[in-house]
Parts: structure tokens; C-alpha cells; sequence
């Protein structure tokens, strides 16, 4: 039986599933993903197949472990534990930077143990054992040796690619994007930009103000709305872009600077989730308010060698701090701590 269960039922490709892929990529237990598929990652078992696995505690352990980052998944961890009685303990990765509602609280409070992304995150959520980055898979997010031609392969148009990547509705930012994009593009025109991502049903509306405003500026063939992208084919596009522009005006952690980074592709970003951890002092990015995003992507865009720099300084800073390998091994302490305790 499986010593490690982990959990993925959003069927959406999200920043959370990126964080899961990687480690489960990297850890060396043995597990099973439960749900969802994920990129590069072994085909998953149901939640019911998973609820009958663990029936009896794994050979060598006194209990198997389910690793759960969502409410939902949350919620069946704790059936399987306290109503089946299964012999599982529960470990939640808290990335949140605010207060959690009511019931993601009750929640939380019946995990065996927490584990924060950020120091800020761990303020909010109790049983916490360690305080562990995301990582990056470093191997998969990888350089491209001719950015050019990886662009140009994409078919996006330009000889250049900026984007910003996630759910489109304005707690991301996907307006503040829009507005420095139509601020930056008369002035390169070399570049198209890209708006990465779908809108939810509640934010079609918003989705269409964006593409009426994108269209009266003239700018529809050079800003593309191209809807989300399979996380397989994610790596292909960080590392084509020039640049990365994140502005969300809330955000738990944010994994996509750090792929772009790994990708070799700096960012520019406003102030939210890890990003000024990310950005190593502006060598790997730059933090910015962002009615000043336009100016600094503009100033970027047109000084190559300030550019090449920066991108190599976000691949070192990527491999050198923020390796998929260092979350696997802080993972996998809280796991050992849990097996030790229970023994």
C-alpha cells in the first residue's frame, strides 16, 4: 500500500497543481496521486480507489500519509481519517498571506500538520511544523538556447513575447496588464503580448471590457487573449518569452514567476505574494507599483543587455534558492517527524 497519498481534484491546470506536479516529481516515496492528472507525473488513482488502499497502514509505517492543498481535499482526508477510520494523518500546505474564511479555518484546525509557504502565511494558520518554499523543477523550466526561434515556433506573431499568466479577473491583475500593455506595444513594435488564461463564468464581463478596450486601441492583433494553455505545454512558453508581467493585486505565493525565472525570463511584478522575495534584489526581477509597470517594461524592453543580464541572474537565483529539490526535502521532514512521532 502506498506510504503517501496526494491529492489533486481541480481539474483546472492551476498554480497549485504546478506546486503538486514538481514535488511529486521529485519525491521518492511511495505514492499515488489521487484524482486529477498532472503533467509528468504517474497516472492517478480515484478518490474512492484511494478510500480502499488505505484501509491498512503501509508496510514499515504506522499510518499513511494524505498530503492536501484544497478545501475539497481537506474534506476527504478528514472522512477517510475520522469517519472510515482509515489509519492516515493529514498534512495541508497553507500558501494563503490573509485571514481564511470560517469553514477553510475549521478545516485547517483538524490537520495533523501545516506547512506554510512564507513565514506571513504561517501567521495565519495553527499546527504549523515548518515553513517551506515552493520550488521549481529546474530541469523542466529550462533556458532555451535561441529564444528567438522558441518564439517565433510559438506562432503568436512579433519577434518578441511578453505575457502574464492565471485566471483572468481582476484579483490577478489582468487589467493592469491589459493597461500597461497598451501603453508599452505603440512604443515596441517588435513585441506582442499574451493574456494566458480563461475567465470564470462571473467574469466573462470583465473578460469582454478587456477585449473592447484591447480592440479600440487598434492593438487586437498584437494582444492576444489565447485562453489557457495545457500545463504540458507551459515550459515551451516560459522560455520564449522576453518577459513576464505579473500584477495581481493579491496573491498567496504566485509559482509562475519562478518558472519564467527558471526559464531564464525575468519579471516585472507588482508587490504580491513571494514575487520581492523572487526578484533577489532586482537581479532576477523587478517589484514595482504598478501605475509604473509600463515605464519599466518599456525601459527593459529596450536594453538588451540590461535584459540578458537580468535573465541569466534568474536562472542562478532559480536553481540556486528555489529548487523543487529544497520543497521536496522540507516536505518530506514534516512527513518523517509524523511517521517518528506515531512509531
Amino acid at each position: 500500500m502506498p506510504e503517501l497519498y496526494v491529492t489533486n481534484f481541480n481539474r483546472n491546470f492551476t498554480g497549485v497543481s504546478a506546486t503538486i506536479a514538481g514535488v511529486v516529481a521529485a519525491q521518492e516515496y511511495d505514492l499515488a496521486l489521487v484524482g486529477e492528472a498532472l503533467p509528468g507525473v504517474a497516472a492517478p488513482v480515484s478518490k474512492r480507489q484511494a478510500l480502499a488502499m488505505c484501509r491498512a497502514a503501509p508496510q514499515g509505517r504506522a499510518f499513511s500519509i494524505w498530503h492536501v492543498r484544497r478545501n475539497t481535499e481537506m474534506r476527504a482526508g478528514i472522512w477517510a481519517r475520522d469517519v472510515l477510520r482509515r489509519p492516515v494523518k493529514l498534512v495541508f500546505t497553507s500558501a494563503a498571506q490573509r485571514r481564511h474564511s470560517a469553514f477553510p479555518r475549521w478545516l485547517i484546525s483538524k490537520m495533523d500538520a501545516v506547512i506554510a509557504t512564507t513565514d506571513r502565511a504561517a501567521e495565519f494558520v495553527p499546527h504549523v511544523r515548518a515553513v517551506v518554499p515552493h520550488g521549481v523543477d529546474t530541469a523542466r523550466f529550462a533556458p532555451s538556447s535561441d529564444r528567438d526561434a522558441a518564439w517565433s515556433a510559438l506562432g503568436y506573431g512579433g519577434a518578441r513575447g511578453v505575457a502574464c499568466v492565471g485566471r483572468i479577473r481582476p484579483e490577478k491583475g489582468t487589467d493592469r496588464f491589459v493597461d500597461t500593455m497598451l501603453e508599452v506595444l505603440p512604443n515596441v513594435p517588435d513585441v506582442t503580448a499574451l493574456v494566458i488564461g480563461k475567465a470564470g463564468s462571473g467574469d466573462q464581463a470583465f473578460l469582454a471590457g478587456l477585449k473592447a478596450k484591447v480592440a479600440e486601441a487598434g492593438l487586437a492583433e498584437r494582444l492576444l487573449f489565447v485562453g489557457e494553455i495545457d500545463g504540458a505545454a507551459m515550459p515551451a512558453m516560459m522560455r520564449a518569452l522576453s518577459l513576464l508581467v505579473p500584477l495581481p493585486r493579491y496573491e498567496g505565493y504566485g509559482m509562475t514567476p519562478l518558472e519564467a525565472m527558471a526559464s531564464a525570463t525575468p519579471f516585472v511584478a507588482s508587490d504580491a505574494g513571494y514575487f520581492r522575495a523572487f526578484s533577489a534584489q532586482g537581479k532576477a526581477g523587478l517589484v514595482v507599483e504598478p501605475e509604473n509597470a509600463a515605464q519599466e517594461v518599456s525601459a527593459l524592453l529596450s536594453a538588451p543587455e540590461r535584459l540578458a543580464e537580468m535573465s541569466a541572474s534568474a536562472r542562478r537565483v532559480a536553481c540556486d534558492s528555489y529548487g523543487i529539490e529544497t520543497e521536496a526535502a522540507g516536505i518530506a521532514r514534516v512527513y518523517e517527524e509524523l511517521w517518528s512521532a506515531g512509531a
